[in-house]
């Protein structure tokens, strides 16, 4: 609280994460990688209910065998920014590689981000920076920009427009798109959220995709999710080559119509069960339904257990299958065992495998309020990998001090 001599004024947490992971793959190529992840978030509360902070994001790997990448060693900054929050208007102020999330934008940029609310619920964000790509060699857009504009009101309903520009070094437009996202709450029972994103340069829409959720009655919760995808307009100039046409098997110029919906019964505490379908209609591949249910019993933070069947109803070989899933998982003490089934029955064989299976073992110990480790092994066996074996031992530490004003400290 502003004014407070003995409120906290200075907080210092992170958590490091270290991870072993052991595979061989196809060719026969042994694979020990260790990697690092550090994750850092230091805040000052200032006087009058303001905030600043810095918060950074990174990691690291080593390969101790053969090489499980370009390289033997690699790492990324995912994020490093300072942030500045007013006590006053959600207003909000970054500088530094960030994500940013504000409509049509879902992207990482070296740069700046403001947002702030007006009156009558009306608020606004702005964001402009360098696109940040992982790929060194993939040539993408080198500034990007964009906006959004909202309307909101807090019980009902928001509804957000944005625009989002990236410009080439000669300054043509690489990237211009354009979107309307919306949330609806008429009544307590029903929740609409959704969005629509249309591309300038392709004169075409990207995507529609909304979810509808209707609770009738306290235990029964219905949900009903359409999507449309255009490819050609969806992944038009992309920066990252994973969301890119280059030596992938996908026509350029498909579109995929998919509407599903889920059904979920709690008929005591703890116990949910639901049944679900979905249909694919793509225009050039060939269609497919998948449909099923599972159960489960969850106690939070003591024992779950669930199983499930699915079939997957489609015109190739690939897509006609059964599918079934088992999972336990137990909390004792500070300690925790989980084991996860999966069992994947085709129709046909592929690559002279009709059943493709999956269990993974996995445990956990809390050695302390700080430090925890685990280890998890995974045995596969599908049309892609034949008696695939992979290791992984984790241990992360978590740390968090403050410092109250007068240069008292409290580590946790």
């Amino acid at each position: 609280m502003a004014g407070d001599n003995s409120a906290t004024k200075y907080s210092l947490s992170g958590e490091l994460d270290t991870t072993f992971r052991m595979r061989t793959t196809i060719d026969k190529k042994t694979l020990l990688p260790i990697y690092e992840y550090a994750r850092l978030d230091l805040t000052n509360n200032l006087s009058h209910g303001a905030v600043a902070s810095f918060y950074l994001g990174a990691w690291g790997r080593a390969d101790l065998a053969d090489k499980s990448g370009n390289n033997f060693t690699d790492g990324d900054l995912q994020y490093a920014y300072l942030s500045y929050r007013a006590a006053l208007n959600n207003t909000i102020i970054n500088l530094g590689r960030q994500f940013v999330t504000e409509g049509v934008a879902t992207e990482r940029v070296d740069g700046f981000y403001l947002r702030s609310d007006f009156a009558a619920g009306f608020g606004s964000s702005v964001f402009a920076g360098a696109p940040v790509i992982s790929e060194p060699d993939f040539k993408g857009g080198k500034v990007l920009y964009g906006t959004r504009i909202s309307q909101t009101n807090k019980k009902d309903y928001t509804l957000g427009l944005s625009v989002l520009k990236s410009e080439r070094a000669n300054k043509s437009i690489y990237r211009e798109e354009e979107g309307l996202d919306v949330w609806l709450h008429p009544m307590e029972q029903v929740d609409l959220s959704g969005r629509s994103t249309y591309n300038s340069l392709t004169e075409g829409w990207m995507e529609h995709a909304y979810v509808l959720s209707v609770s009738p009655l306290e235990k029964i919760r219905l949900s009903v999710d359409v999507s449309q995808i255009n490819y050609h307009d969806y992944f038009f100039n992309m920066t990252t080559t994973a969301l890119s046409f280059i030596n992938r098997p996908i026509d350029p110029n498909e579109k995929l119509f998919a509407g599903g919906v889920t059904i979920s019964y709690l008929p005591i505490k703890n116990l949910t069960i639901s049944t679900d379908y979905k249909s694919y209609n793509y225009e050039i591949a060939k269609n497919a339904d998948y449909f099923g249910g599972k159960a489960s019993y969850t106690v939070p933070q003591s024992f779950a257990v669930g199983f499930g069947a699915h079939r997957m109803d489609g015109r190739i070989a690939r897509l006609r299958y059964t599918e079934y899933r088992g999972y336990v998982s137990k909390v004792v003490g500070h300690a925790s065992v989980a084991l996860d089934v999966t069992n994947v029955g085709y129709d046909a064989a592929i690559n002279g495998v009709k059943n493709s299976f999956a269990v993974n073992g996995s445990t956990g110990y809390e050695l302390n309020e700080k430090l925890k480790i685990g280890a998890s092994m995974e045995y596969l066996q599908s049309p892609d990998f034949d008696n695939e074996v992979r290791g992984l031992v984790n241990a992360t530490y978590i740390f968090d001090t403050k410092r109250v004003k007068g240069g008292g400290k409290n580590e946790k």
